[in-house]
């Protein structure tokens, strides 16, 4: 499987406090974003801005998102985050997406604080 460029978009500015909501809510069962966080049904995502895909140590990652050598930006997590399947085929992680463009753009904010 090539690289995943990274998309051609204008992620709109998101709002931290609310990314911490989202996040609680939607990533928090199979993930953590605290600094020394474990790994959980997916990997801990405390510093994965700038982290290339299956590469956590650790993890057992699906072969696809290790050789999508994305390094994560906020615009592969706005885009990812639609609909993780359809962006990195094979994937292991089973989520059927954030659709609402503010609620994406929340939880990169709060990500990319998370560093």
């Amino acid at each position: 499987m090539p690289m995943i460029p990274e998309p051609d978009v204008e992620v709109p500015e998101g709002d931290v406090k609310k990314g911490a909501k989202l996040f609680k809510a939607k990533c928090a069962q199979c993930h953590t974003c605290e600094k020394g966080g474990n790994a959980k049904q997916g990997p801990p995502l405390y510093g994965v801005m700038g982290r290339t895909s299956g590469t956590y140590d650790g993890f057992a990652y699906s072969e696809s998102n290790k050789n999508a050598a994305i390094v994560w930006s906020d615009k592969h997590m706005f885009e990812y985050l639609v609909n993780p399947k359809k962006y990195m085929p094979g994937t292991k992680m089973v989520f059927a997406g954030v659709k609402k463009a503010g609620e994406r753009a929340d939880l990169c904010a709060y990500m990319l604080a998370q560093a």
